[in-house]
C-alpha cells in the first residue's frame, strides 16, 4: 500500500523548480566570474570562493595549475541573489580537478570556508546552450505532470518538417 503525497501529484513541478534553481546558480557563477578578469586569464586554473565568513561579500582567491596563489578579488553581495553558492558543474570535487598535494590550493580547500571553481569547466560553460537545455528539461518535467493529470495526451518536439523529428 502506498500513500500518495501532494509532492507525488506535482513531481514534475518540483523537478522543474530544481532544474531552474540549478540553472540560476550556474548562470550566476558565470556572470559573477565574468565581471572579473579571471575568465580571460588563462593562468587562473582555480578560484577559491570564500563565501562563509561574511554575508555581504564573497572573497575570490585565484590559483594557477600548480596550486600557487596568484591573487584575488572581492565581490560585494548587494542583494541575496548575488551570493555564490556551490555549483556542482563548476566545483572542483565534481569535475575531478587535480589538486596538487601540499599546494596553497590544497590548504585553501582544507579550510572548508567555501568552494573551489574549476576554471576549465567554467570556461567551457555555454550560457545559451544551458538555457535552451534547461528550458527543454523544464518543459518535459511539466509535461509529465500534464500527462499524468490528463491535460496532455501526446506531444511532438521539434520543428514541423524537421527531418530529425520525422
Amino acid at each position: 500500500m502506498s500513500i500518495e503525497t501532494p509532492y507525488d501529484e506535482f513531481r514534475g513541478f518540483e523537478e522543474a523548480r530544481t532544474l531552474m534553481w540549478c540553472h540560476e546558480a550556474r548562470t550566476l557563477a558565470h556572470q559573477r566570474l565574468e565581471s572579473t578578469a579571471f575568465l580571460d586569464d588563462m593562468a587562473v586554473a582555480a578560484v577559491n570562493v570564500e563565501n562563509t565568513s561574511r554575508a555581504d561579500r564573497v572573497v575570490l582567491t585565484t590559483f594557477d595549475q600548480a596550486g600557487r596563489q596568484l591573487g584575488g578579488e572581492t565581490l560585494y553581495v548587494d542583494e541575496p541573489g548575488q551570493h555564490l553558492d556551490v555549483t556542482p558543474e563548476f566545483d572542483h570535487d565534481f569535475t575531478s580537478m587535480q589538486v596538487p598535494q601540499g599546494s596553497e590550493l590544497e590548504q585553501a580547500i582544507a579550510c572548508e570556508d567555501g568552494w573551489v571553481i574549476d576554471m576549465e569547466a567554467l570556461r567551457l560553460y555555454d550560457p545559451l546552450a544551458d538555457r535552451r537545455a534547461t528550458q527543454r528539461a523544464v518543459l518535459l518535467a511539466h509535461l509529465a505532470d500534464m500527462m499524468a493529470s490528463g491535460q496532455a495526451r501526446g506531444f511532438l518536439l521539434g520543428q514541423l518538417g524537421d527531418p530529425k523529428t520525422a
